[in-house]
């Protein structure tokens, strides 16, 4: 049997199976071994009693030698001789076996294997054995028992084999018996047929006993607890498991009933709570509706607003250049067209923040990809903002990756991004401090944009929502944010844009701060933003909107269901 075919057997299958073939293969293999010693140990009892049997016929043969060789000289001497040896005046019937003695010396060298076969029997006699057998190949049994002298033997042995140095113990000869081996063998087949006959009778009731047992004891309430819970699995919560054995698994049956019952009680705690549930998903989900709804209210005002609002804002900075070139102002009223120009720029990029904002969340942003040179960008945009960096005596420096190939993105999107990043690290690093911008390749289709500062930092607690729309991070211990906004103006707009924008480009932007030290933001973008890519954006973001413009809410699909499906399966 292959080690599949035993797992097969013992491990995939019913426990009905592998108790009846563990209990019937045990009893019949203890059954049978049983047997097995109790017939091979009977056998060597049978041919012990052949041995047996030799021994019990030497007297009556050495009778029989006397009663023959002195029946002629009967007289009060021979008499006195079967007196001191102590037997009957009649002799024994040996007529069905064949014996004879045979003298310890006188032997002539054996001639056939029958005579070689004394021979070795009467040199080991001599040697102090007291007996020998051998089984011939032709079903005969023979018995050497050896004859010693004892004290009635030497006065009579002495005068006749005229041998005066006999004494008692000496080997005088040895009797040879052949006793045949036909019935013994006919009782031990009948022996062996009736050990095999009871063993098959007892191994089969044993099996018929184990499978009894298995059946009605072990399966059966097993059988029935499975029932039941395939019926309360298919909802019928009213039945119980009904088993009066008076052992386990009645003990066990009671305590299904109890988890049953506590099943069905908490089911009932939980369907109380899902109807409370529906109520609160369904209030949460009206005000979701209107949430969002205002949301895209405030998204549309916003873009109408910005849009709207570039206009004047062109014409108060146009006009502001043509008074800045006129050559009749005196230095009060040129500070004051400085002024108007500054705050009119500010209110500009302000309202290009806002509208770039609602067109990423109405999802109106348009992506145009080109090819160009990223050392180009980084280069241009160091250069556009180191006056900046002059003016507060911050030490602007450039790496770039020489291994970079040549960029296919919106390089109008990333020089957006770097430009929020830089702006920001040169705002809030104080006068003397540092502001690195590097490009590094990251794999084959990914590179990273780093701008590094040594500025205020930002705490733990706000690096979550640094990135959150109309946020700025607490950046100075002990500062209320009012004094910090007033500081540092600005509406928390970059960075959301920065995240928006990553994720349009197909990339993620990431920060690593601490406070007092300085901050480290990284951007990595793919080199080559795929057309593709964006229609799958596009169709992901439309199916999103639609989803939750969507005015009613299944609150059966929702997730309430499911819950019930849970508590009654």
């Amino acid at each position: 049997m292959s080690y599949r075919t035993f797992k097969r057997l013992l491990g995939e299958t019913s426990l009905e199976r592998k108790c009846r073939f563990l209990f019937g293969g045990g009893l019949f293999l203890l059954i049978s071994a049983s047997f097995l010693f109790y017939g091979r140990h009977t056998s060597h009892m049978v041919v012990d009693q052949n041995r047996v049997f030799g021994q019990l016929l030497i007297a009556p043969i050495i009778y029989e030698k006397h009663w023959r060789s002195l029946e002629l000289e009967r007289d009060e001497e021979f008499e006195k001789v079967l007196q001191r040896m102590s037997l009957d005046l009649k002799p024994p019937d040996l007529k069905e076996y064949d014996w004879l003695l045979i003298k310890a010396s006188g032997k002539e060298a054996p001639k056939g294997a029958s005579e070689q076969i004394d021979h070795e029997a009467l040199a080991k006699l001599a040697l102090g054995a007291d007996e020998f057998t051998y089984r011939t190949p032709d079903g005969f049994f023979r018995y050497y028992g050896a004859v010693r002298a004892s004290t009635s033997c030497i006065a009579c042995h002495r005068s006749y084999n005229n041998n005066p140095d006999l004494k008692e113990g000496d080997l005088l000869g040895m009797a040879k018996i052949i006793i045949p081996l036909a019935n013994t063998e006919r009782a031990l087949a009948m022996n062996n047929a009736l050990l095999f006959a009871t063993a098959i009778g007892t191994s089969f009731l044993a099996m018929l006993a184990a499978y009894a047992i298995v059946r009605y004891v072990i399966v059966k309430p097993v059988l029935h607890l499975k029932d039941v819970s395939d019926s309360i699995a298919r909802g019928n919560l009213d039945l119980r498991a009904d088993i009066r054995t008076g052992d386990e698994f009645e003990e066990l049956s009671h305590a299904f009933n109890r988890m049953l019952r506590h099943l069905v009680a908490v089911q009932e705690e939980l369907r109380q709570v899902n109807c409370d549930l529906d109520g609160k998903v369904d209030e949460l989900a009206k005000v979701n509706l209107t949430l969002f709804e205002m949301n895209n209210l405030k998204s549309d005002f916003l873009a109408t607003m910005s849009h709207e609002l570039r206009t004047p804002l062109n014409s108060i900075l146009g006009f502001s250049d043509v008074l800045a070139d006129a050559g009749n102002l005196d230095d009060r009223q040129q500070r004051y067209v400085r002024n108007i120009q500054t705050s009119g720029k500010d209110l500009l990029n302000l309202v290009n923040d806002i509208l770039d904002l609602a067109k990423i969340e109405s999802g109106r942003m348009e992506i145009r990809i080109v090819e160009f040179s990223l050392h180009d960008l980084t280069e241009r945009l160091v250069n556009m903002v180191r006056p900046l960096a002059e003016r507060k005596n911050i030490e602007l420096t450039l790496e770039d990756d020489s291994e970079i190939p040549l960029v296919k993105q919106d390089m109008g999107k990333l020089q957006q991004i770097l430009y929020n990043l830089l702006s920001n690290a040169i705002k809030f690093t104080p006068e003397g401090g540092r502001v690195r911008v590097a490009s590094q390749l990251l794999t084959d289709d990914q590179f990273q944009l780093i701008v590094e500062d040594t500025g205020v930092g930002i705490p733990l607690e706000d690096q979550e929502t640094i990135f959150e729309k109309f946020r700025q991070g607490n950046t100075a211990l002990g500062q209320r944010r009012e004094n910090i906004t007033r500081e540092y103006a600005g509406t928390g707009l970059g960075l959301s844009i920065v995240k928006e924008l990553s994720r349009l480009l197909g990339g993620e932007v990431s920060l690593v701060s601490e406070l007092g030290k300085g901050s480290t933001f990284s951007v990595v973008v793919p080199l080559e933003l795929r057309q593709q890519q964006l229609q799958l954006d596009a169709e992901l973001d439309q199916q999103t909107q639609e989803l939750n413009r969507l005015r009613r809410v299944d609150l059966g699909l929702v997730g309430v269901k499911p819950l019930r499906a849970v508590v009654g399966s």
